[in-house]
């Protein structure tokens, strides 16, 4: 038991420090997808040029999701005829290029990793947009295609599916401070949230039980902390490996990155591990749900090639740089609530999301919520605005 109370309590201090941060990232997260239109994305992706897959890097960076409704989005976009790698790259950038992903790493584990993050992101599109042109063949994109068009589910169907975005007329201003802005980012806030709240959970509760009982010890023998060639070796190829049977996704995984910081994992490693929300052994089914059993096996090759590559050139450049930071920089929380900073910090940022909850409840919230897990997506039949998730009706 008293085991047990110390990983929730690691659990919980965890949690606090990190409340604020969440909060900050998912509402200025949810300001850009208020105004960037799901039909726009499609217009811009369809083609695999470069130009292509940095509009597509960008376009997902603004639409941040979940790790589930990402790829889903991703399907659903190839499905309205976004070429494959560009919805790929979309797919990647919309869980790994975000705010809210950036600001939790610096606060839990120094600007640097924020760097590594923003830095390694768009060099894992580059690698995959390279080995989809070398190995990726027309008939297995055929057969993707083919079975991407049956429609079968994956999970956070109906988050992906919903154009949440204002369509008044006006200014951005005009548009932002209306009433019908203040429902539209009310309405991506809560759902970003109730997407991502199980992830959130699952990777704190995980973090908390590795933090408090698995010794530093089992660390240091695995990542191969006393050998530093081999650890810097070693990192980006099993980072991924410890994502995959985690079962954590997301923003959730930061947490345990945090662990495995501290265990001696190379800082290349930490950040493959990160990348690798997106080949998590569930995921990796709902590809296969997708695009067929060859296709998943591709994704996951070419996945886990261009993160590790991905972690090999951040450890090399920063490592060159002198920006990788100290071990005892990062600090797994474990001191509880005390009047500080972090405290104001989450008084306020929970007051704006409590106006945020008020306010989509206010505005038909509680069908939208019912839809998550379902409904059609974009392109299987209407606008996804068409199924009451417009805010043209929300005048104030």
């Amino acid at each position: 038991m008293q085991a047990v109370l110390h990983a929730l309590s690691v659990t919980g201090s965890m949690t606090w420090e990190i409340t604020w941060a969440l909060i900050l990232g998912f509402a200025l997260s949810a300001v850009i997808q208020a105004v960037v239109r799901r039909s726009a994305v499609v217009r811009l992706l369809g083609t695999g040029r470069p130009r292509t897959l940095v509009i597509a890097a960008g376009l997902g960076a603004s639409s941040s999701s979940c790790s589930y409704a990402a790829v889903a989005l991703a399907r659903a976009l190839f499905r309205r005829g976004a070429d494959f790698t560009a919805a790929m790259a979309f797919e990647i950038a919309s869980t790994n290029l975000v705010i809210e992903l950036g600001v939790i790493l610096a606060l839990l584990m120094g600007w640097q990793f924020t760097l590594a993050e923003f830095t390694g992101g768009p060099l894992m599109i580059v690698f995959v947009a390279v080995l989809f042109r070398l190995f990726l063949r027309d008939r297995l994109l055929r057969e993707a295609r083919v079975r991407a068009e049956l429609g079968r589910k994956g999970s956070m169907e109906g988050h992906a599916a919903m154009d949440m975005s204002i369509r008044r007329p006006g200014s951005l201003a005009q548009r932002l401070f209306s009433g019908e802005g203040f429902t539209a980012i009310s309405h991506v806030f809560v759902m970003e949230w109730a997407a991502i709240i199980r992830d959130v959970l699952g990777g704190l509760l995980i973090a908390g039980a590795i933090a408090a009982w698995v010794p530093d010890s089992f660390w240091r023998v695995f990542f191969f902390a006393g050998h530093p060639l081999a650890a810097k070796l070693w990192g980006p190829l099993v980072g991924p490996v410890v994502a995959i049977v985690s079962f954590v996704c997301s923003i959730g995984n930061v947490p345990l990155a945090v662990v495995l910081w501290k265990g001696g994992i190379s800082f290349g490693g930490v950040v493959a591990f990160i990348f690798a929300d997106l080949i998590i052994a569930p995921i990796l089914n709902i590809y296969r749900k997708y695009y067929g059993t060859r296709m998943a096996f591709f994704l996951l090759g070419t996945f886990f090639a261009a993160m590790a590559a991905a972690g090999y050139v951040i450890e090399l450049v920063f490592g060159g740089l002198g920006l990788v930071p100290d071990r005892a920089s990062a600090t797994i929380p474990s001191g509880g609530v005390s009047w500080d900073y972090t405290t104001w910090l989450n008084i306020v940022f929970l007051i704006l999301a409590a106006a945020l909850v008020v306010r989509f409840a206010r505005t038909g919230g509680g069908a939208m919520l019912r839809m998550m897990g379902g409904g059609a997506e974009p392109g299987a039949g209407g606008r996804s605005g068409d199924q009451g998730h417009g805010h043209a009706h929300e005048a104030g």
